[in-house]
C-alpha cells in the first residue's frame, strides 16, 4: 500500500517549464561533448544550476560534462533505460535546475532509437554540431540535410566548430540557407582540447589544468554568442515504480580506482534504493577489502595499470578468499578481466590476474565490440551494452550470450561459475531491479 500510494502521488506532481537544449551533430567527433561542456561551464560560472545529461551508455563524457557543470551527469536513453524512467530523471532535473543540456551520442539519426528519437519525443530542440574542418559551401548542404531531414524534430539551429579563421567563418556562414538558424561559430582552439585514448576521453582528474581548460572554454563559448538560453520545454513527472529492499542489511562493496571506473551513477542509486550499504575499495592501493557480503567489479582500464594490480598480491588474495568463503561477485568488462589468469598489454606483456575464472585477457591495438545488448541471464534479462578493445582466449563454456537488437550474431558471453558472474557486458541494472538483486544475494 505504501509503494503504491507514492506511485499514484507520483503521477500527481505538477509540470515544469525550463529551459533546455538537445546537442546532436551529423557523426561522432564533431565536437558534442566540448561544446555541450562549454556552455555548462559559462553558465555554472554566472551562477546557475545547470543539469546536464549524456545520451546512451557512455562513462567518461559524463565524467568531462559532470566537472563542467558541478552536478551528476546521468545517462538517459530510450531502449536502456526506459521511456518513463527517462521522463522522471528529466523531471526531476527540472525541478533542481535553472537550465538542461542533453548530449547526444554519435550522429543524429544513428541508432534505433536515435538522438533525433529522444528530442522529438520529449519536445526538446536540437543545436546540430558540425565540423567545418577542411569543408567550405558544402558546410550548407549538411546543415539543410540535417535540418530538414525528419521535419517533425525542433532544431533551434546550426553550431559551426572548428573554423581555421576569419575567411574560413565568412565561407562557412555564407553558406548556410537563410531559413536555418545559425546559433553561433566557433574557432580552433588546440589549447583547450579535451585529450582522448583508446574508448574515448580521458578522464579529468587525469588532466592537470582541466579547470582552467574548462573556464577558458567558457570564455570561447561567450565569445561566439552561445550563451543564450533556450526555449523553456514542458517536463512531466514519470511513471516509475519505487523499488523494493531486496537489499536490505546487504553490505556490497565495489571497485572504484583509475584501474576500475566505469560506474553508472544510476547503478549505485538503485542499490542503495533497494537497502544495499556500499562500500568503496580500490585493487590499486588497497590490501585488503571493506567487510561486505557481495562484490562488483565494473569495467575501466586495468590495462593501463595491470602491473601494479598484478603485484598487489594482498587484495588479489583477499578477493580470492572473499570468493572462497561464498561471497557473490558481479564482474564487468575490466573487472572480468581482473578475474581471469592472465592480461597482455598492446605490447605483448603478459601478466598474472586472480585466476578465479579461466582465460586470459588480450588487448588489441585497434578494433574491438561496442554497442547495446541484452544480458539474458538465468536470473533474468538485464538491458547492456558493450565497449572493449581486448580479445579473451582459454575461456569457460558461456551460460548465454548477449542478444544484439538487430543482428542475428551472437552477443558477449556471459559466464556464471560457482558464486561469479562475468561479461564484458556492462549491465544498467535499473532495467531489471529483480535480477540485479538476485546477483548480489
Amino acid at each position: 500500500m505504501v509503494e503504491q500510494t507514492a506511485f499514484d502521488q507520483r503521477k500527481m506532481d505538477p509540470d515544469v517549464l525550463r529551459p533546455a537544449l538537445f546537442f546532436c551533430a551529423p557523426a561522432s567527433g564533431q565536437g558534442k561533448t566540448t561544446i555541450t561542456a562549454g556552455i555548462a561551464r559559462y553558465h555554472r560560472n554566472q551562477g546557475k544550476n545547470v543539469r546536464v545529461f549524456k545520451t546512451g551508455p557512455d562513462y567518461l563524457d559524463p565524467l568531462i560534462l559532470e566537472r563542467a557543470s558541478g552536478n551528476p551527469v546521468t545517462q538517459l536513453d530510450l531502449w536502456m533505460v526506459g521511456k518513463d524512467e527517462c521522463r522522471q530523471l528529466l523531471y526531476e532535473a527540472a525541478m533542481q535546475s535553472d537550465l538542461i543540456l542533453i548530449e547526444g551520442v554519435m550522429g543524429m539519426f544513428d541508432g534505433d532509437p536515435s538522438g533525433a528519437d529522444m528530442a522529438e519525443y520529449f519536445g526538446i530542440p536540437v543545436a546540430i554540431v558540425i565540423d567545418a574542418r577542411a569543408m567550405a559551401q558544402t558546410f550548407g548542404a549538411i546543415a539543410l540535410g540535417m535540418t530538414t531531414h525528419r521535419p517533425s524534430v525542433d532544431i533551434a539551429g546550426i553550431i559551426a566548430n572548428n573554423l581555421g579563421s576569419q575567411r574560413h567563418q565568412d565561407l562557412i556562414e555564407e553558406s548556410i540557407p537563410r531559413n536555418i538558424n545559425l546559433l553561433g561559430s566557433l574557432r580552433r582552439h588546440p589549447d583547450i582540447a579535451l585529450p582522448e585514448r583508446h574508448l574515448g576521453l580521458i578522464r579529468p582528474h587525469e588532466v592537470a589544468d582541466i579547470d582552467h581548460r574548462l573556464d577558458r572554454l567558457g570564455d570561447v563559448i561567450h565569445e561566439a554568442g552561445l550563451t543564450h538560453l533556450p526555449q523553456a520545454v514542458t517536463f512531466s513527472s514519470g511513471h516509475t515504480p519505487i523499488p523494493t529492499a531486496h537489499l536490505a542489511g546487504k553490505t556490497i562493496a565495489i571497485a572504484r580506482d583509475d584501474a576500475f571506473s566505469f560506474i553508472y551513477a544510476a547503478n549505485v542509486k538503485l542499490l542503495k534504493d533497494m537497502g544495499a550499504q556500499v562500500e568503496y575499495f580500490s585493487p590499486i592501493k588497497d590490501t585488503s577489502l571493506p567487510h561486505a557480503d557481495a562484490l562488483w567489479l565494473p569495467g575501466g582500464y586495468p590495462e593501463l595499470h595491470q602491473q601494479v594490480l598484478s603485484g598487489n598480491t594482498a587484495m588479489k588474495q583477499a578477493i580470492r578468499e572473499f570468493h572462497q568463503h561464498g561471497g557473490k561477485i558481479l564482474a564487468e568488462c575490466g573487472g572480468m578481466l581482473y578475474l581471469m589468469a592472465s592480461l597482455t598489454d598492446v605490447n605483448g606483456e603478459r601478466v598474472e590476474m586472480i585466476g578465479l575464472l579461466p582465460g586470459d585477457g588480450i588487448m588489441r591495438d585497434r578494433g574491438g565490440c561496442q554497442g547495446m545488448q541484452t544480458a539474458p541471464l538465468p536470473q533474468g534479462n538485464v538491458r547492456a551494452h558493450a565497449h572493449h578493445r581486448t580479445r579473451c582466449e582459454n575461456t569457460a563454456e558461456p551460460v548465454a550470450f548477449g542478444k544484439r537488437a538487430r543482428h542475428p550474431a551472437p552477443g558477449e558471453p556471459i559466464y556464471q561459475q560457482d558464486n561469479i558472474t562475468a561479461s564484458y557486458l556492462h549491465l544498467y541494472f535499473p532495467s531489471n531491479p529483480e535480477t540485479i538483486a538476485a546477483l548480489f544475494l
